[in-house]
């Protein structure tokens, strides 16, 4: 019998996303290779760079990323509809990806996207890669959002968190989904302020020059001074988790995956992107703990295709 498609959604977490990487080497070494990808914000991103062959590229980045080189991506805006432009990290982007299209992949690709004013789900499944992800992970009032085909849009995970859905319309027999922010509320994610040794590495920026003093002042809003003073981030991005996990838990329950991955990453900043050892670490263990039990459940899928053999929860 043929093999049943095997759809993989990969939710967002920020930095937390890097722990994505970790699951999608695990799952390649094991031989379960999906047919369908649907990514939202950072699912989106390593979604993308997998489906485009360019993983290993995305992890040699990862894994280089520093405090200052991670400051280095943030051009800070000074008036407009978000904090920061995002151009450098656009530019980064498009030296990985370049002005691939969706539609030449060798497997079906999609990210999620909200329009801005009407709240619609966009599901970007044809045009240039660059822009699908730029779109998907436009966090509002951080990064601005991306006009594409004359709507406004921006980050995915305030309509589909974590896109089993997107999987399943795609023709997707077995849906593997994964879930970063498994513990995130009710623990806090208070963004961490600086650490001595950064602000000892960072030079005193006089006020007025070249914007620099505005730069800092905006990088202290971001990072917050310590947990009872958190940042602009911190607190637009608590609520944006909030809202999300609301909204994950509503979509999982009316179109449940036939395996969910739950990493438990509580511990790390949505902005920690340094971490991608750990990240990817974590990532690789929570799948490989449970590759078998998948592996069973796709093999009867293609011995009994019309089975339904439940839906585990890998923890």
């Amino acid at each position: 019998m043929a093999k049943a498609k095997i759809g993989l959604a990969l939710g967002g977490g920020a930095a937390r996303g890097w722990a994505h990487i970790g699951v999608l080497k695990a799952l390649d070494e094991a031989g379960i290779k999906p047919d369908i990808i649907a990514g939202t914000s950072i699912g989106a991103v390593v979604g993308a760079c997998h489906a485009a062959g360019h993983l290993d590229a995305l992890e040699e980045f990862a894994r280089e990323l520093t405090r200052r080189r991670i400051f280095g991506y943030l051009d800070f805006n000074f008036a407009g509809t978000a904090l920061i432009n995002g151009q450098r990290l656009c530019e980064r982007l498009e030296r990985q990806l370049g002005e691939l299209h969706i539609e030449e992949l060798d497997r079906h690709f999609t990210a999620v996207a909200t329009e801005l004013g009407s709240g619609h789900e966009i599901w970007l499944s044809r045009g240039r890669l660059a822009d699908a992800v730029r779109a998907s992970y436009a966090l509002p009032g951080i990064f601005r959002p991306v006009k594409i085909n004359g709507r406004w849009l921006f980050d995915g995970a305030l309509v589909n968190p974590i896109p089993v859905s997107v999987c399943r319309a795609h023709g997707a027999r077995y849906v593997i989904a994964v879930n970063l922010n498994f513990d995130i509320c009710g623990r806090g994610t208070i963004v961490p302020h600086l650490e001595p040794d950064m602000e000892a590495e960072e030079q005193p920026e006089p006020a007025g020059k070249n914007g620099s003093g505005m730069r800092s002042l905006l990088k202290r809003q971001l990072l917050g001074k310590s947990e009872a003073t958190p940042g602009i981030s911190t607190v637009m991005v608590e609520a944006f988790n909030i809202v999300q996990d609301r909204i994950a838990r509503s979509r999982l329950a009316g179109d449940p995956p036939d395996a969910m991955i739950n990493l438990r990453l509580s511990d790390i900043g949505l902005f920690d992107f340094h971490r991608a050892d750990e990240l990817i670490r974590r990532g690789e263990e929570a799948t490989k703990r449970h590759l078998a039990e998948m592996q069973r459940e796709i093999d009867a899928r293609r011995i009994a295709p019309g089975a339904h053999t439940g839906v585990p929860t890998l923890a």
